[in-house]
């Protein structure tokens, strides 16, 4: 039977040096074709021993192949313009991004992550967790020319995410998460349909379904915007009942170091909570009786049986050797979680 506690990432860790800028968002490639195609496969080989030698009981991919978590599955569809880029502000104008424009009907060009999803199934016997982009999070990172209606786009969308869902599900993948940071900029949207776009996305899943939501990577402009949030960030009140009532099993939230009050986790009663125990945003590796402290603080409001300890966010723009002792605080701690509020009687 699974031991309680059961760790894993969020999403995404650094890229070695010799494959790509490092400490970016959306990071140069160092190689082309077949040269790169291997050094992205090298690279997951290098984050999967390293999950597994902290101890990491869910194993994910860190996200090697993607240049970003969002445009790494867009490359991949018909009616997105690349070439054309644009200056957008996203996340309500919180920081501005190139992105590419929707010049057509979208329309998936064929498979978009099945080489990295049977590469990583063909490389542990750990659960596997593979994530996407969640549907209202996609609208928020793209400039609209052709649909004039986010609603419309969205679920245009999460047609697509949930045909590549379903094949990642028959790749052998366990847990598929959509990352929706988008829910914590655009409230009541969320509520109102990204929900419903979300479910949209996992319809027909038979494997654990899951959606992250934070409060952003550890750049400057999130960073800012957090300062800037006041004493208590009550944005999860607002997404958390319509999520408590949809089909999605597991959800992903922000807590170490945030303002975050902890009695929102009652509103996911239910649901298995993927708890942020490792704060992304700050270069101090946790100590694992802090996690564990974490771990504490979020028992009181999430049964032991349905809490998952994991990262805030993604750390793809962290220093490498920082992300590495963050792993290994993250399953010391929840070892120590387990020893201190586990009854082994």
């Amino acid at each position: 039977m699974p031991q309680d506690f059961q760790t894993c990432i969020a999403g995404s860790l650094p890229k070695p040096a010799w494959l790509s800028e490092t400490r970016k968002l959306w990071p140069q490639w160092k190689a082309q074709g077949p040269e790169l195609a291997q050094a992205k496969l090298d690279a997951t080989l290098l984050w999967v021993k390293a999950q597994e030698d902290a101890g990491l009981s869910i194993i994910g991919d860190g996200e090697q192949s993607r240049q970003h978590f969002v445009h790494g599955f867009l490359e991949r569809v018909e009616g997105i313009d690349f070439e054309h880029k644009v200056t957008m502000g996203i996340r309500d104008g919180r920081y501005d991004a190139e992105v590419p424009q929707v010049v057509a009907p979208v329309a998936l060009k064929g498979r978009v992550h099945d080489v990295e999803a049977r590469f990583l199934r063909a490389h542990t016997r750990h659960q596997i967790k593979f994530t996407l982009p969640g549907p209202m999070t996609i609208v928020d990172t793209v400039a609209d020319r052709f649909y004039r209606d986010k609603v419309a786009m969205a679920f245009a969308f999460a047609a697509l995410l949930n045909q590549e869902a379903l094949a990642l599900q028959a790749d052998g993948v366990d847990i598929i998460q959509f990352d929706e940071p988008a829910f914590n900029v655009y409230m009541k949207d969320a509520a109102d349909w990204g929900v419903r776009a979300l479910e949209r996305s996992a319809q027909g899943l038979g494997c654990v379904t899951a959606v992250h939501i934070c409060y952003g990577y550890g750049i400057k402009a999130n960073v800012e915007w957090k300062q800037s949030l006041g004493t208590e960030w009550r944005q999860y009140e607002a997404i958390f009942p319509a999520l408590a009532k949809s089909s999605i099993q597991r959800v992903s939230l922000e807590f170490c170091h945030s303002h975050v009050p902890p009695d929102l986790m009652k509103l996911l009663d239910g649901k298995d909570v993927m708890v942020g125990v490792i704060d992304v945003a700050s270069a101090a590796v946790e100590t694992p009786h802090e996690v564990a402290d974490t771990i504490g603080r979020a028992l009181q409001f999430v049964p032991k049986a349905k809490l998952y300890p994991c990262t805030n966010c993604g750390m793809a723009p962290m220093d490498r050797n920082v992300a590495l002792g963050k792993l290994q605080a993250l399953a010391q701690g929840a070892a120590l979680a387990r020893e201190r509020y586990l009854d082994r009687s």
